[in-house]
């Protein structure tokens, strides 16, 4: 378990990165930035990466207080935002390096996609799942908290904490879909 030391108070992070807006079927139909999607409710994509240490556990963390979105919630994947013109598996990658601050990680393997969709918030979301067996060393400007914990601490900890809406809609999306035999 690590704990890095809480951040001061600053803008909130990439409200201007452009993102692809798309439609009830995951087609691309505008751009817009972030900041403007969010404020319209436009859908876009996401990507979810949950990702595995060499023992098995589950790298959980803390967002910082900055976030445009869900700011210091906790949640059991790491990624996010899928840039303009960018794909799902380019942007599990890139965000999974980048959240884990790692270089060198295997490309993450997708698992599903599902639509997220709240009165708040809409974005299509692909999971994917990963191995780190490199040392992580977590983005301090996204994370202020991080561990890998056993599956099973982390299903103690789901009513205990609070998880990222959309986190945890994808967790248990992968659970149902788990105890199906489909992923």
């Amino acid at each position: 378990m690590t704990d890095h030391p809480p951040h001061t108070a600053q803008a909130p992070l990439n409200a201007d990165e452009v993102l692809d807006v798309v439609d009830e079927q995951d087609r691309v139909v505008g751009r817009a930035p972030r900041a403007e999607a969010y404020a319209r409710r436009l859908r876009t994509r996401c990507a979810f990466v949950l990702v595995r240490d060499a023992d098995d556990r589950v790298f959980v963390h803390r967002r910082t207080p900055q976030k445009l979105v869900f700011p210091s919630h906790y949640d059991m994947f790491v990624g996010g935002v899928v840039g303009a013109g960018e794909t799902y598996d380019e942007a599990a990658l890139r965000e999974a390096e980048e959240e884990l601050g790692v270089s060198g990680l295997p490309r993450p393997e997708p698992l599903f996609r599902f639509l997220y969709e709240t009165p708040e918030h809409t974005w299509w979301s692909a999971v994917y799942q990963v191995r780190c067996t490199l040392p992580v060393a977590p983005q301090e400007s996204e994370i202020d908290w991080h561990a890998f914990l056993p599956e099973e601490e982390l299903a103690r900890q789901l009513d205990t904490r609070a998880w990222t809406p959309d986190g945890l809609a994808a967790y248990r999306e992968l659970l149902a879909r788990r105890a199906a035999g489909e992923v």
